[in-house]
C-alpha cells in the first residue's frame, strides 16, 4: 500500500517552519498496514452468513483506501512504545486492533453519511446508497459499528472501551450539529469547530490515546497523544474542505463544491463572510436558492477564506509537529511530523 504522493521531502509552503525528513511512514509501517482491510473483511465474515449484508459492509474496505487512520493510530502507538521503553518495541495486538476499530468506525460514519447526504460517488466509485437501498444501507453501517462494538469490548480495558465509546458520541452529535446549524453569525465559527472535532477529529485523538492507554504510558504521554492526534484531525478537515473549492472532482473522487450544495458553511465560506457579508442570508438558507451555490463558490474565491483556512490549517499541523517533539527520536517519532506535513499538503 502507498501513498498518492511521495512523502520522501516535505514540502510545507512556509521555510523553516517544519523540518525535513527522509521518511515515508507507509514504508516503515508496511508490514502492519498490509492486511488492514484483509482483517476487517474477515472480522465482518465471521459475524455475519449473510452475503448480500457483508457485500454491502465490506463495499468501502476493498483495500483501494489509504487507511490513514490506522497509519496514524500504529504510528502514534510504535512512536508512544518506543519513547516509553526505548528499543524497538513491537506493536501490542490490542494496539493493532484499535486502528482495525478506528477505520471501521469511520467507515460505517461514511456509509450512514452516504444515506443522509444522498451523494452518488465516494473514493472515485458509486457510493453505496446508488448501489443499494438505504434501508440495507444504514443497516450494514450498523453491522460494521456493532462489530467494532465486540472487538472494543474484547480488549477487556475499561478505559480504552469509555474512550473510544465517546468517539461514536462525538460522530453522533457531530452529525446533529450540521443537520441543524442555524447559529448567528458570531457563534458560527464555534459551531464549526465544535463540529469538526466531534465529526472527524475525535476519532483520531481518541484512538491514539487508546493506543497510549494500551502502552501504559503515563497521564502526560496519553495527553501528548490526544492532542497530537486533535490538532492533525482539525488541520485534516480544513484541508479536506479547502479542497472541496479547489480540486477537480477527478482528484477528489466526489464533486466539487459538495459542501455548499448540502447547505453546509465550512471554513472558506466563514472567512469569506468577512470580506463579503452577503454570504450570510445564503449560509442562514443553507444555499438553497437558485444560483447560491455558484455565488458562493465564486465570492470565497475572491476573498481570502481560502488563504484563511490553510493558515488555520498549518497552525494545527505546527502545533502536532510540537507536541510529536515531545517524545523520544525514533524513526516513528519522525514519522509523526512527516505525517503532519502530508496532511498540510494533501491533494486525495
Amino acid at each position: 500500500m502507498r501513498s498518492s504522493r511521495s512523502f520522501a521531502t516535505m514540502r510545507t509552503q512556509q521555510p523553516g517552519s517544519m523540518p525535513e525528513y527522509q521518511i515515508d511512514p507507509y514504508v516503515i509501517l508496511e508490514d502492519d498496514l498490509k492486511d488492514v482491510y484483509d482483517y476487517i473483511r474477515s472480522a465482518l465474515r465471521r459475524n455475519t452468513f449473510q452475503d448480500n449484508l457483508y457485500e454491502i459492509a465490506t463495499y468501502y474496505f476493498d483495500g483501494h483506501g489509504k487507511a490513514i487512520r490506522p497509519m496514524i493510530a500504529i504510528l502514534t502507538a510504535r512512536a508512544i512504545n518506543y519513547h516509553m521503553y526505548k528499543r524497538e518495541s513491537d506493536l501490542l495486538p490490542s494496539q493493532r486492533e484499535v486502528a482495525m476499530i478506528a477505520e471501521m468506525i469511520h467507515t460505517a460514519s461514511l456509509v450512514h453519511d452516504d444515506v443522509i447526504d444522498q451523494s452518488d460517488f465516494r473514493r472515485g466509485k458509486p457510493s453505496v446508497n446508488v448501489k443499494w437501498n438505504h434501508k440495507k444501507v444504514t443497516m450494514a453501517g450498523d453491522f460494521i459499528l456493532a462489530v467494532a462494538s465486540m472487538m472494543i469490548a474484547r480488549l477487556r480495558n475499561n478505559e480504552v472501551t469509555s474512550v473510544l465509546s465517546q468517539v461514536v458520541t462525538d460522530l453522533v452529535q457531530g452529525e446533529f450539529m450540521q443537520l441543524g446549524s442555524k447559529e448567528t453569525e458570531n457563534e458560527r465559527f464555534a459551531h464549526y469547530l465544535t463540529k469538526t472535532y466531534r465529526k472527524t477529529a475525535s476519532l483520531i485523538a481518541n484512538s491514539v490515546k487508546s493506543a497510549a492507554i494500551l502502552a501504559e504510558a503515563d497521564e502526560k504521554v496519553t495527553e501528548i497523544a490526544f492532542q497530537y492526534g486533535r490538532n492533525l484531525g482539525l488541520a485534516f478537515q480544513l484541508v479536506d474542505d479547502l479542497l472541496d473549492f479547489v480540486s477537480s472532482a477527478e482528484a477528489m473522487g466526489k464533486p466539487t463544491a459538495a459542501d455548499l450544495k448540502l447547505g453546509l458553511a465550512t471554513a472558506p465560506v466563514l472567512f469569506a463572510c468577512e470580506k463579503f457579508p452577503e454570504l450570510n442570508p445564503m449560509i442562514m438558507r443553507r444555499f438553497q436558492e437558485p444560483g447560491d451555490v455558484e455565488k458562493a463558490f465564486e465570492l470565497v474565491h475572491k476573498s481570502r477564506g481560502l488563504d484563511q483556512t490553510q493558515f488555520l490549517a498549518r497552525q494545527h499541523c505546527q502545533e502536532a509537529v510540537r507536541l510529536a517533539n515531545l517524545l523520544a527520536d525514533s524513526p516513528y517519532q519522525k514519522g509523526l511530523i512527516v505525517a503532519a506535513d502530508f496532511v498540510l499538503n494533501r491533494m486525495k
